[in-house]
């Protein structure tokens, strides 16, 4: 086959809700594509909060956790292909939600991954392929990240390829092999602050410009080991629980300060990432932080490249439908570059119904 149409799905740490996209993929001379389509589905309250809590959950309530998920998330996505009258699917790649995320520990678990969810939607799609972090940590990888097979193969017109979502993630073609590394955690803090003070976020990152730059502060977040460690590596809840929120805490300052001081402290991680005058595609709900953007700038001169919204909020829905389309044609889907896996291999769990 050199067409397929896909629906992509992602819930990410940022917890907006679920983003589903239908895709159209084409292959020629190279893979060109489609967003054909595409919404986020947000969270209810109780839903939200107890995925924010799972991670302290017992094993036996996070297994009900993830029946529970599992059904809500085949039902959005029966709900969406009804809605645009989708037919003639040639697979569901679903991402999951990620609950836990210890490599080093040799553990990564996204719920909504079992055999069940291709059950539920047999009536509207045969094929389902999804689970696709597990593979790489048994391989010793970080299983994480995944998107740069779809920047080294969809995006290469660009020096670097920026996502600024819970976490900003980076990737970069270098030395002949494709390089790409969690960098420090964004809308998972600023999303938290901004709710404090009773907005969803920090719109275009205005109310992080009236705070107050905490200079201490930002001195003492720069000073993380894991800023030291060279790739590959990836972040999890548990670190920005265990390092970012205790010295937020800590310091007592004003919630407004404290989203000044991180907003501060993601751009100048970022541009430090960054050669002089590069061309970067910014995607990502950080990517309408018009306050970060202009920070990152003054930290480094480089080009930002905003595209089209669609590709802003969905990209990463678009690459785990690209994920699940290279898996059905058991082509590499996961770099050993990337995540320092034992070897490229071809992830992810297909499930397939009669």
């Amino acid at each position: 086959m050199s067409q397929y149409n896909v629906i992509g799905i992602m819930s990410g740490t940022s917890l907006d809700g679920i983003d589903i996209a239908y895709i159209q993929f084409e292959k020629n001379e190279r893979w060109k594509f489609e967003i054909l389509v595409a919404e986020t589905i947000p969270y209810n309250p109780t839903f939200e909060q107890q995925l924010r809590e799972a991670i302290h959950y017992s094993k036996e309530k996070l297994e009900q956790l993830d029946v529970s998920y599992t059904r809500f998330l085949a039902n959005t996505i029966q709900k969406f292909i009804e809605k645009h009258n989708l037919t003639s699917l040639d697979a569901v790649c679903s991402h999951g939600h990620t609950i836990l995320h210890q490599p080093e520990n040799g553990i990564t678990y996204q719920i909504g991954n079992v055999p069940e969810l291709g059950v539920l939607l047999k009536n509207c799609v045969k094929t389902v392929v999804c689970d696709f972090r597990v593979q790489d940590v048994e391989l010793g990888g970080q299983g994480a990240p995944l998107v740069p097979i779809g920047d080294e193969l969809l995006f290469s017109e660009y020096d670097y390829c920026l996502n600024l979502g819970g976490f900003a993630n980076v990737s970069f073609h270098e030395n002949g092999k494709r390089i790409a590394y969690d960098i420090c955690p964004v809308n998972i803090v600023l999303n938290k602050y901004a709710k404090q003070l009773g907005f969803p976020y920090d719109d275009k990152g205005n109310l992080a410009k009236s705070g107050t730059h905490l200079l201490n502060l930002d001195s003492a977040l720069n000073n993380l080991p894991y800023y030291r460690q060279k790739p590959p590596k990836s972040l999890g809840l548990e670190w920005v629980q265990e390092e970012i929120f205790p010295r937020l805490e800590a310091s007592s300052a004003k919630e407004i300060d404290l989203l000044r001081t991180f907003t501060e402290h993601v751009a100048r991680q970022l541009a430090q990432n960054f050669t002089k005058d590069a061309k970067i595609l910014v995607t990502g709900g950080g990517a309408y932080n018009d306050y970060l953007l202009e920070k990152i700038h003054e930290y480094k001169k480089v080009q930002l490249v905003k595209p089209s919204q669609k590709l802003i909020e969905y990209k990463e829905a678009l690459i785990f439908g690209f994920l699940g389309v290279l898996r059905l044609r058991e082509e590499v889907n996961c770099l050993q570059s990337v995540t320092g896996a034992a070897k490229d291999h071809s992830s992810g769990k297909i499930y397939r119904q009669n």
